[in-house]
């Protein structure tokens, strides 16, 4: 005996089915993304600001939330919280803090951030494993900026020319504001990531940087 289906229960059979697959076909692809990285391109610091007279920078904060994977607005009472993990600050927002309250000069003292980072001369994707919370109780790097000779920082530049150079093959692992590990790499303040610079008024700041997230709270931080 055959059962007869109405036109409309067909249709509507059709469009569950449907709904059905674009869900599973969703989930696999959230599942696949695990281990992936980010990448921000060309992100705009604060393009209006010029150095002024005597080197002082007149630069606004950049601030950038892992946990939204955009920049985010900070008011003066949102600094002390976790709403963010990276501030670009400085000239040409080249200097950067993760979130962390217990240091003067960081943008999120006295608030609740336990951010903190330590370089690792090597490259993004050799870095598979975050230092032990010790190692970052303990670290001393407060800001990652310009390496002027002491071997730490993200850029190099020069006095002459007046350009900066970022640093291939050095890695920063960072203990984000809310206590997870997560690694980064910053590739360019140049607008468009060219691989040389030579013109003193290329576009900046925009920043060219990837990053990945631990969401699970261990020290894994291998990426596909």
């Amino acid at each position: 005996m055959t059962t007869y289906v109405s036109p409309i229960k067909q249709i509507l059979i059709v469009t569950i089915s449907l709904f059905t697959l674009i869900a599973c076909s969703k989930k696999n692809e959230a599942l696949e993304e695990k281990g992936n990285s980010i990448t921000i391109k060309d992100l705009p610091g604060d393009t209006s600001a010029s150095m002024q007279t005597g080197g002082t920078a007149s630069f606004k904060n950049l601030y950038f939330s892992f946990t939204t994977g955009t920049a985010v607005t900070i008011s003066d009472a949102d600094k002390t919280t976790t709403k963010w993990d990276l501030a670009f600050t400085g000239p040409y927002n080249s200097e950067v803090y993760v979130n962390y309250g217990g240091y003067k000069y960081n943008p999120g003292y006295n608030g609740p951030g336990v951010g903190a980072v330590i370089q690792i001369d090597k490259s993004y994707d050799q870095v598979t494993e975050a230092p032990s919370p010790a190692e970052f109780d303990a670290a001393s790097m407060t800001k990652i900026g310009w390496d002027s000779g002491s071997g730490t920082g993200w850029f190099f530049y020069s006095m002459d020319n007046h350009i900066a150079v970022p640093i291939k093959n050095r890695t920063f692992v960072i203990r984000t504001a809310g206590g997870k590990f997560a690694k980064l790499e910053l590739i360019n303040v140049y607008k468009g990531n060219p691989p040389v610079v030579t013109d003193l008024f290329w576009p900046a700041p925009y920043f060219t940087f990837r990053y990945f997230v631990q969401q699970d709270g261990s020290s894994n931080l291998s990426t596909n």
